[in-house]
């Protein structure tokens, strides 16, 4: 039995979650069968009480009553935190998800980027600041996860007439997948820092260093395109250039230090309603919190070491100088002030956007992505989009969507796919011109960035994003 049957069945995350694992081992040496120990979980459930001295069930009933108990003492805020959102027609759930953080006693203001979509605790999008206070899940399971832009002194032409060569170099530089990794180990001064913060880091240097300078799954990619400037900026002249942009984040060690901190999180506060688990956090200044943030921050240097091999590597290997280069994380948090509070700031796929303070914004592998300068937006927390944003699921795209459809579009947009998965398909994702459109007053459109050769995992893989 898995962990969605347990959670169909009344089982919640948490403390109650790890001892109906144990349940299931006794269950099985008892010989129970399928359909008994659904029946069996649904009277825990229901009522405890009258499993406390069962020789299967016991302890899931404790556990579940310890919670009851929790639940019982937990009081959300006296008024939600107040927050903003920005575009039309969001979903129905990723409003829930935020309204729900912001009935944290911890929450203290947010807001909601036009990209929005379901996540886990948090929705995509979501921008919460609390006080004191981290929250592992409203950071986001691939922590760290950025863009990177480069600007190479190549000519535009060289993307068809030498589209050889940009396949190879990609593909020599980086790999893609859930496991993906080198042979032969990249060298960056990454390596050379403390990973003894967490045990989780620790236990997980050399998968890290193995993966280093690898790209994932799910929506990752490296792709050429050209970047198109309609005045003076960034340092360059107006016209357009060939551009290197890549996306992805701290690869399968980011991934456990968020699954370990997450569920240790929701072990330490099983006083949260079953729609506020995910958004368990740790006080910033206990040992946990402060274990967690620098484990969050080494990602955060792992995952800008990531790009910055991926980038290095590809213009040595085209023999390529580089004229640009930007990058943004968009699944971290940052101590700041707002409204004169100090505060940490959650954004789970959001793109920071201070006054003045460049970033990238993405749309789909055959539409526009976008170089931005923030506006400062006070009530945005200094925010917006992380790109487009999910129109659909992956179950849902796979299901709507064929490869010949898909085909037919990025060839009327002039775009070489080199992999990716069904789901990723550019039908599967909101209108950036929309998205961008929302937040005119969060950000100022720099330039643009056209996708013209496009590398994402095989299909098939595991998403990781």
């Amino acid at each position: 039995m898995k962990k969605r049957e347990l959670r169909n069945l009344g089982v919640p995350d948490g403390e109650a979650m790890k001892v109906a694992f144990q349940c299931l081992g006794r269950a099985a040496q008892a010989r129970m069968k399928h359909d008994a120990v659904a029946a069996a979980i649904r009277g825990v459930v229901a009522d405890p009480a009258a499993y406390a001295q069962d020789a299967v069930w016991a302890g899931l009933a404790g556990a579940l009553t310890r919670t009851a108990t929790a639940r019982a003492r937990y009081a959300d805020r006296v008024e939600p935190a107040p927050y903003r959102r920005w575009g039309e027609g969001l979903d129905a759930k990723s409003i829930e998800q935020m309204d729900n953080a912001c009935r944290l006693p911890i929450s203290v203001c947010g807001a909601l980027m036009p990209d929005a979509h379901m996540g886990y605790g948090l929705p995509i999008g979501g921008v919460l600041a609390v006080k004191d206070a981290v929250i592992p899940y409203a950071v986001g399971m691939d922590i760290a996860c950025r863009m990177k832009m480069t600007v190479l002194d190549l000519p535009v032409s060289a993307i068809r007439g030498q589209e050889g060569r940009l396949r190879n170099a990609i593909a020599d530089e980086t790999c893609f997948g859930v496991g993906a990794g080198f042979r032969r180990r990249k060298d960056h001064a990454v390596m050379d820092r403390d990973w003894s913060v967490s045990p989780i880091t620790q236990r997980n240097r050399d998968k890290a260093w193995k993966q280093l300078g690898s790209s994932g799954s799910g929506n990752h990619f490296v792709e050429f395109g050209t970047l198109t400037l309609d005045q003076d900026d960034l340092g360059l002249k107006a016209g357009v250039y060939v551009a290197l942009l890549s996306h992805s984040g701290s690869r399968g060690t980011g991934g456990n230090v968020a699954q370990y901190y997450s569920k240790l999180a929701m072990e330490r506060h099983r006083e949260l309603p079953r729609q506020l688990l995910h958004l368990a956090w740790f006080d910033l200044a206990g040992a946990e919190g402060q274990e967690y943030w620098q484990a969050m921050e080494l990602m955060g240097g792992y995952a800008a070491a990531n790009h910055e091999l991926i980038h290095r590597g590809i213009a040595k290997n085209l023999g390529a100088n580089v004229l640009l280069d930007i990058e943004n994380h968009h699944n971290f948090a940052w101590k700041e002030n707002h409204f004169g509070e100090d505060v940490i700031v959650h954004r789970k796929g959001a793109t920071p956007a201070g006054a003045g303070v460049l970033g990238i914004i993405p749309g789909s592998m055959a539409t526009p992505g976008y170089v931005a300068r923030g506006k400062g937006h006070p009530e945005s927390l200094n925010s917006a989009s992380h790109g487009a944003g999910r129109a659909m699921s992956r179950t849902a795209a796979k299901n709507s969507f064929t490869w010949s459809e898909a085909k037919k579009v990025l060839a009327a947009r002039d775009v070489v796919l080199i992999s990716a998965g069904l789901d990723e398909v550019p039908m599967s994702y909101k209108d950036i011109h929309a998205v961008m459109a929302a937040q005119r007053d969060l950000v100022q459109i720099v330039a643009r960035f056209d996708p013209k050769l496009v590398k994402m995992a095989p299909e098939g893989e595991r998403p990781e994003d």
